[in-house]
């Protein structure tokens, strides 16, 4: 239990942003990759090249005091004498391998490292009398000289790699990434409805590579859905319409039965019944994207104003902050207001607020406010929210009123509203949907001006 508590107390020290996880692109992925493996190639050819220098150059050496120890040895022999600088005879020095191979008959040559890191060449030959000639000498300075430059070369030649092969990770993931992000962009188009967008045209190039499959399979897939989207759409639809003939008539009959609480039963289902199908029609209609708004010029204020006083807005308060013109469609704009006052009415207390300043309508009510997935998610058919916000109906008004803002080019959006300084977890004081009008007519969505006669 105290690991667990010291590792709860150590994730609640770190930043957020290192809680939920770091992120990079892949254009730094791609670069850093690419620059580790540059380096470690670099690292790995440098010493390569480095010791196979330095191996070369002491071959070199040892080649070179082999030659002058048999020159000096036939002079040695022929003459006697004095012997040059640097050859001894019987040296008390001379390293134990090489004196054991001297001695066994045998010409040597012998590489040691000195205190100062420069190697002695050592070479040795046996004389015919038992005695041994040796020549000692340091490592050339125009070969130290020569080894240093290489290596300086070998490190500014190592730090290019690693600068090119990171600028070429850059150029290579800045591609890759482009295209990521162009396949995300039309995915996210896709998701919000937009069904004449194809992933792999989106992404387009001449190269083919993994991007293109993930986006053919991301355009499969949403056909695939898309095609499935509309056969439920068809089914629901046709219920629905096969459904409207007999539940008209079972309330036409409904009407003939005698005045009673029976009669009432049946007459209060039917016409729920009634309504349903009225709203699942209309909802298929929404989905299958051939509404289209007929657009007016409606002074905002005063038409919601004007509509809820008809409709009897007992214990709804009307606040026009800012008046203003709009072109919309009146039908659908009534429709959309009155869907969210019954949402607000059903599920909250009264006094439901109404404001307009403008192009945006509120609505705000004093209830428990909305649920959390439809913040997250946005309305849902047949989902009627959580168990404090439940009520009758079958979660269809808010999909209607979000689906006829999508016709008039609205952005319709829904939060909940806590008291200022209240902690993350307090129950919230009431929910406010929000209604966003365009600036300018939806013709993007096939809307269309009503051109009045005089």
């Amino acid at each position: 239990m105290r690991g667990t508590a010291l590792g709860a107390r150590w994730r609640g020290l770190l930043p957020r942003r290192l809680r939920r996880g770091l992120h990079t692109g892949v254009r730094w992925k791609i670069s850093v990759a690419i620059a580790l493996v540059g380096a470690l190639v670099a690292v790995a050819l440098s010493l390569v090249v480095h010791n196979a220098a330095r191996v070369s150059m002491l071959d070199n050496a040892r080649d070179v005091q082999d030659e002058r120890i048999q020159f000096v040895q036939r002079q040695y022999a022929a003459r006697g004498g004095n012997l040059p600088v640097g050859f001894e005879v019987n040296d008390p020095s001379l390293p134990r391998e090489l004196r054991l191979k001297a001695l066994s008959g045998r010409r040597a040559t012998y590489v040691s490292e000195s205190a100062s890191g420069v190697p002695d060449i050592w070479a040795a030959v046996p004389l015919g009398n038992g005695d041994l000639l040796s020549v000692h000498s340091r490592f050339t300075d125009r070969s130290t000289d020569v080894m240093k430059d290489l290596d300086q070369a070998l490190i500014i030649g190592a730090i290019c790699v690693v600068f090119g092969g990171s600028a070429l990770g850059v150029l290579i993931g800045g591609q890759m990434s482009r295209r990521l992000r162009k396949a995300a962009g039309a995915a996210r188009e896709v998701a919000q409805g937009r069904a004449d967008v194809r992933v792999r045209d989106a992404i387009g190039g001449v190269v083919r590579d993994e991007t293109d499959d993930l986006a053919q399979a991301v355009d499969a897939m949403a056909d695939a859905l898309k095609q499935r989207l509309e056969a439920e759409r068809r089914v629901t639809a046709d219920i629905a319409h096969e459904l409207r003939t007999p539940v008209t008539g079972l309330l036409t009959a409904a009407e003939l039965l005698p005045a009673g609480r029976p009669s009432e039963l049946v007459k209060d289902r039917a016409q729920a019944m009634r309504t349903l199908v009225e709203d699942v029609l209309e909802v298929a209609r929404l989905d299958s994207a051939a509404e289209r708004a007929e657009l007016q010029d409606i002074t905002l204020g005063e038409f919601v104003s004007r509509r809820i006083a008809a409709r009897g807005g007992d214990g709804i308060r009307v606040d026009v902050v800012h008046e203003s013109e709009v072109t919309t469609d009146p039908r659908r704009l009534e429709r959309i207001l009155f869907n969210l006052l019954a949402n607000a009415a059903k599920h909250a207390r009264p006094p439901i607020e109404v404001s307009v300043e403008g192009r945006v309508v509120r609505v705000r009510d004093h209830g428990p406010g909305f649920p959390e997935d439809l913040l997250e998610e946005g309305p849902s058919r047949f989902r009627t929210g959580a168990a404090h916000r439940a009520g009758h109906g079958h979660g269809l008004g808010l999909t209607i009123a979000a689906g006829q803002a999508r016709v008039l080019g609205a952005r319709l959006t829904f939060r909940n509203v806590r008291a200022p300084g209240a902690p993350e977890g307090t129950p919230a004081d009431g929910a406010v949907a929000v209604l966003w009008l365009p600036e300018h007519a939806p013709t993007n969505t096939g809307s269309f001006p009503i051109v009045r006669l005089p």
